[in-house]
Formats: structure tokens, sequence, C-alpha cells
């Protein structure tokens, strides 16, 4: 994908600079684009281009129809002979490549000055493919798995895909994406991905603040549902008559924790009501109760996730809270591959019990993060019995490794197992499990993973030395390293451990002129000086 410039600045700045940003340059129809202070971006004015101006604009304009002409004969030939080259050939040709994934329209504009919105909506609609211009969107069949396609046509059964939710005063709305067929108001609707049935009592239609209730809406729609209960982002809803199963939003893991409480005993369940809608709101932030405190746990994707988090309770819901310094959130893996037998021989409640399980415990990361659990297929297990030790070896993996944390790229495959004619029981096989992988994580060994985040920090080359000594004291591996305009952009991953508090050392490093954004990349094998202080 090849980044196209359309629009040109006119002026770079705030209001009070010396050339304040003020308006733009459409290169499709070389015009300048004046915006009226006084209107609040309510209204522009189109004029020529001033000559100061002209020789950059066509310089850059002859760039655009160079790049364009890849994409269209006609347009080459216009080129090539020196003739004007019409606008309508030039959106045809820029909507074409676009949709095809060949280039990237580039706009430029400012929300706080209110500046370039309306060319801006203008290109999405002229540009940006509508949904008869995608192929057939594709799920799987929740009982088959079997590949289905769907198209945005009204004629297609009903298939739609929750992307948002919004907590709101009489029930959460839904924003969701209609995909293929019609959907009416009263109707019901099916959710494979948690088996349940929905009621759709009322559809609305969102535009910014205003909301309008609609009857009815079809493939391509996006609109708003209030009242479904089992819904939450990502999920899939369809006809019941025809279940397909869309392709999950995935999320990442989260990778910081802190204990936080209310104030006084009478707002804990109203924080614990607070913490579950937010968690229907945005799936990377989770919240549950310690077993070993009972203190309510937050996580999300960093330091400045949860402190928006901790600002809303108390701007939104008036809650006083005390918050308790943030953890790492680490995961364990194992180091090598252990093959063990679990075994069960005992005397429980008088009976006498035997059971004997063999698993394999490996390394796995095959795009999974978590603990998976199969069967090998030359295994001759009653099957009451198998499915037992099956579902204590994923409760176990989800309880945890040797050090407490989850465990992650783990596959746990059940080999063989020895049975009695009088003695063997469900309860046996579980107990046969549980011993089988407590042996597997010993022999195995631990691997403490700590979360990594990606960090790409841009300051003025006068403090670079700076940034960069205190990135390598925090043990980041800098990645890479280039020049955006007059600043120096540095990018890097880092512990999060040794991260908190780099909003603040970022700025005194920099005299406040560096910047700085961060996202959680992988987890990485801790240092063994951090694994020991766990031991």
């Amino acid at each position: 994908c090849q980044p196209v410039a359309v629009q040109l600045p006119v002026g770079c700045g705030p209001p009070h600079f010396q050339n304040p940003f003020r308006g733009l340059i459409d290169l499709v129809a070389m015009k300048q684009l004046t915006w009226v202070p006084e209107t609040e971006g309510r209204e522009y004015v189109a004029s020529e281009i001033p000559s100061e101006l002209r020789q950059e604009a066509e310089l850059w304009r002859g760039q655009m129809l160079d790049r364009l002409s890849m994409y269209s004969d006609e347009l080459t030939e216009l080129l090539l002979a020196e003739q004007p080259v019409p606008v309508d050939l030039i959106e045809a040709v820029i909507r074409k490549a676009t949709i095809h994934n060949l280039v990237v329209p580039v706009l430029c504009g400012s929300a706080l000055d209110r500046i370039g919105i309306q060319p801006l909506l203008d290109a999405v609609a002229k540009y940006l493919p509508s949904p008869v211009d995608i192929p057939p969107v594709e799920g799987k069949d929740p009982k088959t798995g079997k590949t289905i396609r769907r198209k945005a046509d009204p004629s297609e059964p009903f298939c739609g895909l929750v992307f948002k939710v919004q907590a709101e005063r009489h029930g959460d709305l839904d924003f969701v994406r209609v995909y293929s067929g019609r959907l009416k108001a009263g109707s019901r609707v099916y959710n494979p991905g948690k088996d349940k049935k929905e009621n759709v009592p009322q559809l609305w239609r969102i535009l910014a603040d205003d909301r309008h209730q609609v009857p009815e809406v079809e493939a391509g729609d996006i609109i708003g549902i209030v009242g479904m209960r089992h819904s939450v982002t990502g999920d899939t809803l369809c006809d019941p008559k025809h279940p397909i199963l869309l392709e999950p939003i995935a999320f990442p893991e989260t990778v910081i924790s802190m204990a936080i409480e209310p104030e006084n005993t009478a707002e804990r369940k109203k924080l614990a009501e607070v913490l579950e809608m937010m968690k229907r709101q945005d799936p990377t932030f989770q919240a549950r109760e310690s077993e070993e405190t009972g203190q309510t746990i937050i996580s999300g994707m960093g330091e400045l996730h949860l402190e928006v988090i901790t600002h809303r309770l108390v701007r939104d819901f008036g809650l006083n809270v005390r918050v308790h310094k943030p953890r790492v959130s680490y995961r364990e893996t194992i180091e090598r591959t252990v093959e063990v037998t679990g075994r069960c021989h005992r005397n429980v409640a008088g009976q006498m019990l035997f059971a004997e399980l063999t698993i394999r415990m490996e390394p796995f990361s095959q795009g999974v993060k978590r603990v998976v659990v199969c069967v090998d297929p030359g295994v001759d297990l009653p099957a009451a019995f198998l499915n037992a030790a099956l579902e204590v070896l994923a409760e176990q993996g989800e309880g945890g490794g040797m050090l407490g944390y989850p465990l992650m790229n783990v596959r746990i495959t059940v080999l063989g197992g020895k049975t009695h004619e009088t003695e063997s029981t469900e309860l046996a096989f579980r107990l046969a499990a549980r011993d089988a992988f407590d042996r597997a994580l010993r022999e195995a060994g631990v691997v403490l993973l700590e979360p990594l985040m990606r960090l790409e920090v841009t300051t003025p080359e006068e403090h670079l030395g700076e940034i960069v000594n205190d990135l390598q004291q925090r043990r980041a591996e800098i990645t890479h390293t280039h020049h955006r305009g007059q600043m120096t952009v540095i990018e890097a991953q880092a512990p999060l451990a040794n991260l908190f508090g780099y909003a603040n050392a970022v700025r005194s490093l920099s005299q406040g002129r560096a910047t700085y954004t961060m996202e959680p990349c992988s987890y990485g094998p801790a240092p063994p000086e951090v694994l020991q202080s766990f031991l």
C-alpha cells in the first residue's frame, strides 16, 4: 500500500503562530480551502491557489498523478499527451486503487481547530469501499466448522458483529455492523458464540449525539441495539435458522494489575456493578476478586489505562476509591518436554481407588497463548474417565504454574492410562490427572515470562542521548531510530516492570519536549534475578 497525498496544509501551527494552520490545498481540484474562524469550522471558502503556493502545489500534484498513473492506462495516456486530467477520472482512480489496497489517500486537518472535517467526510464517501465493493464476509458453521460466505445483500440471511458496547441508563447500547440480510425491530437473533438467543426490541440509527429509531435495517448499516442481555464486543448475531460464527475480535491479554477498594463499605456493591459494566464496554479491561485477600483486582493494558479507569470511577460515577501500587501481570511457561505418569492408588472413605494416567507436557506457541489439552488418537479409556481427567488438566492449567502465575504456551497431551475392573472411578482419574500435572510441572522446569511493551519515543536531537541512556537502564532493546522532520524517533521494546513512571521521566529528561507511545508487545523470559526474587 503506497501513501498518496491528495491535500497540502496551508500554514503550520496554532492560531498564535506567525503562519498558523488555516486551510488546505485540494490537489485533485487544485483549489485552496480556507476556513472562516468565526464559524467554528462550519464554513470554508474555496478559492484559487495563491501564486506563492502554486509551484509547490503543482509539484505535489504531479507526484500524485505519477503514482496514480500506475493503476490507470487512461490517466497515463493523458499525462503522456500533456492533456488536462479530469477531476472525475482522478477520483475514480483513487477510489479503485484504494479499494484494492494499492494506495492510501493522505489528507490533513485539525479536529481541535475544526479544519478539514468536511473534505475528510467527502473523501470517505468518495474513496472508501461501500459494502458491495468488498468480498463476502466469511464465517464458520457453529456445529460443523464448515466455512460459510455471506454477501452484503439484503436477500441473504441476517448476520452482524457487535463491535462496541456503551453503557446506558436503561441498559447497554450495542453497536452492530450488519454484514448481510435484514433485521427488524422486535425480532429475535442468535448469538452462536454464547449459544444464546437475544431479543431486539428497538433499532437506533446513531448520528453522533442524535439517535433515530428505525423499524428495519439491512446489509451495510451500522446500528445500535438496546436491551440485549448476553452479547458483548466481538460477538456474532445471526438468523437463528441460518447460524454463522464470524471471526471474533482478538483482544490482547492484560499486562498490569492493581488492587482497588472503596473508601467506605457502603459503596462496595456499586463499585462491583460499575466494574462489571466497564468490563462489558472494554474487553481489554478485567476485574476480579482475589481469593487470597478478598480485594478487588483490576487489570489492563498499561499504567495509563488503569489511571483512566480510576479517573472515570471518580468523575463519572462519584465513587471514592483507594488504589494500591500497580503490579506486573507475569506469566509462566515450561522449559522442556516431559512425559510422566500420574497415579492414584489409595483408600478414600473406605473405598480403594486405582487409576494411572500418562501425559506429555511440552512448550507450544503456534498462535495459542494458553494451555491446550488434547488426547492422543491411540488412547483407549472409558469416556467418563477420560473426560474427568481432561477436565482436571484444563482446570490445573488455568490455575497457574509453580509460582502461581497463569500458564501460557503449553500443550498437554493424554497418552494413555490404566484401569481396574472395580477400583477405577471418575474420582480416581481426577486424582491421577492432578498428580500427573504436578509431576510434569516440576520436571519440565519453570520459565517466568514478563510483559514487554513496544515504545516509540519522539524527541529533539539534543535530548537523544539522555533518552537512550535512560531506556538502556530500563533494560530496553532499541530496535530502530529514524528522523521525522526535525525530531528523532526511537523504537524500542522494554519490560513493563521497568516503565512505571516513565511519563514523568521522559518529560524531565527532555524539558517537556519529548512524547512517547506505549503498547503491549509480547511476553519474554524474565532475567534470573527477577525469577530468583519469586523463589
